[in-house]
């Protein structure tokens, strides 16, 4: 498959986002940085899905290129990096939600947990933003 840059997508907004996050590698990637507090590279490869190395690294360079990730060195471990949602990403949350609250309907084997669905259709502009306001607080700590 060829891979298409953003800038020869614009116009058509499904196109467009299409050409950054729309295959499943990189929305599991994005499930990870905002559902499932994933920092490490070795936390996306733990995920579960059994993700290649070379896909992941793939994917990751691609939403850093695309301003949706950034990557940062560890304090912790000099040679490790953070990988982080930049506003660009964090603006996807919202779209995310609508995705699960979809998938929560139609899936009869979902593991969208009762009192997250429940959150979400009661106020999911509220959960939006405490999701957005808490991985803010985690990534300057």
């Amino acid at each position: 498959m060829t891979q298409r840059n953003s800038t020869e997508w614009h116009g058509c907004p499904i196109r467009y986002g299409a050409s950054i996050f729309g295959d499943n590698w990189s929305m599991l990637v994005l499930r990870d940085l905002m559902f499932k507090g994933a920092r490490h590279f070795q936390d996306f490869l733990n995920a579960g899905e059994g993700i290649a190395t070379n896909i992941l690294t793939n994917r990751l360079k691609k939403l850093e290129e695309e301003g949706v990730v950034k990557k940062l060195p560890d304090p912790e471990h000099g040679v490790r990096k953070i990988y982080q949602l930049t506003d660009k990403g964090l603006s996807l949350v919202p779209a995310m939600l609508e995705i699960i609250d979809w998938s929560e309907k139609w899936d009869n084997q979902t593991e969208v947990p009762q009192e997250f669905s429940t959150d979400l259709r009661t106020d999911r502009a509220a959960l939006a933003f405490k999701i957005i306001e808490d991985l803010k607080v985690s990534y300057k700590a």
